[in-house]
């Protein structure tokens, strides 16, 4: 029996061929350092990397490509966000669906450097007040910092309006779309979007290890790590022009290469019909599981407005083992557990015990879907 994948909030699998392709190509034809020399292989290298920039930027709206630093992955980028721009005595508003990448710097900069921390309620449903989070802003308040959609109930916050909230008390909006860039918009200009972070290897349809933070031209960051950027290289500090400022090392040319791919990939489908198409599967989902006693849906109801991800809770079996007859009788890879992120386990009462999250990708199928209900309608009877 074929593997049916719908695990795709953690990594999205396959990928389109041509990712692979440029990861060989590009480490067969252009193993030379981008940026740290003029030979012809570097030059075609440093290409490789300006192509993706300018497409990553042509996706989001940005108007520099060089106003999107590289990363390994969200993670990465979330800390180069907080922690360069976060500072002793500054108070941080996040939501309470937020992932451990936003959850744990912020809990280490509240112990170790005197930075508040405020984390505004969400309901059941993955949904938050405007007006309480209004209400949150103090004359000390730097940054908001939201998921546009959470990893485990799939709902999606109104990145535009809250970041309107954020402007109007003088502070800036950090959006952590781990979830979302490649199959929902995100459009940096149209939604004054301060900072973005993503991951290449989700929506995007990248490798593993590759990402990027979107850094507003009018914020500076203090740097994570600090060394070689192949640029004002007798100077002792860290250059201040982008991105070298932020991208010291050698970086991941083989896999920002097949990034590359991804995102020109997402760009001829349009991220429109993928997140279409992602959102008619999962209603098909729903629906089938509504209609079964002991199954319970986390997040958005039907027909509402959600990312590709549906999380339910069996009554009559634990969320470990049940994602493990998934996999081992029916060879259909989810998730279970806590999905790296508590503070929404909080949210929707399921902190004890976890939940079961399936998540499809645009390359997932009806038939894909149908066996998957059909399976966890075995499980619910069980």
């Amino acid at each position: 029996m074929q593997l049916i994948y719908l695990d795709n909030a953690a990594s999205s699998w396959p990928k389109p061929p041509e990712v692979a392709q440029a990861v060989a190509r590009t480490i067969e034809q252009c193993g030379a350092n981008p940026g740290r020399g003029s030979h012809g292989m570097a030059v075609a290298a440093s290409r490789i990397l300006f192509e993706a920039r300018t497409n990553l930027a042509r996706l989001m709206g940005v108007n520099n490509p060089n106003d999107i630093a590289f990363c390994f992955n969200t993670t990465d980028a979330l800390n180069l966000a907080i922690r360069g721009y976060v500072r002793p005595g500054d108070h941080v508003i996040c939501t309470k669906v937020e992932h451990n990448a936003v959850w744990r710097p912020l809990e280490y900069l509240k112990r170790h450097h005197r930075v508040e921390v405020s984390y505004v309620e969400a309901n059941e449903r993955g949904e938050l007040s405007l007006a309480e989070l209004d209400q949150a802003f103090r004359p000390n308040t730097r940054l908001l910092i939201c998921s546009h959609s959470s990893n485990l109930l799939g709902s999606i916050l109104p990145i535009e309006k809250m970041a309107q909230i954020a402007h109007n008390h003088g502070a800036k909006i950090l959006v952590d779309a781990a979830q979302t860039l490649g199959v929902y918009p995100v459009h940096v200009k149209d939604m004054q979007l301060d900072m973005v972070a993503f991951p290449g290897h989700k929506g995007l349809l990248g490798p593993q290890g590759t990402g990027g933070l979107y850094i507003h031209p009018d914020i500076e960051l203090e740097p994570l790590r600090l060394g070689g950027t192949g640029s004002r290289s007798e100077e002792a500090e860290q250059p201040n022009i982008r991105p070298d400022r932020y991208e010291a090392g050698t970086l991941n040319t083989p896999g920002i290469a097949g990034l590359n791919e991804g995102v020109k990939y997402v760009q001829n489908e349009t991220v429109e019909s993928i997140h279409t198409k992602e959102w008619t599967l999962t209603q098909r989902m729903m629906e089938a599981f509504a209609s079964m006693t002991g199954v319970r849906v986390l997040g958005p109801g039907l027909g509402e407005p959600r990312t590709g991800i549906v999380s339910i809770v069996l009554d009559a079996m634990d969320a470990a083992e049940a994602a493990f007859v998934l996999d081992q009788h029916f060879q259909i890879a989810v998730r279970a557990g806590y999905h790296c992120s508590p503070l929404a386990h909080q949210t929707a009462g399921t902190l004890g015990a976890g939940a079961v999250r399936i998540s499809v990708g645009c390359f997932t199928t009806e038939q894909e879907i149908d066996a998957c209900i059909e399976a966890v309608g075995q499980l619910s009877r069980t």
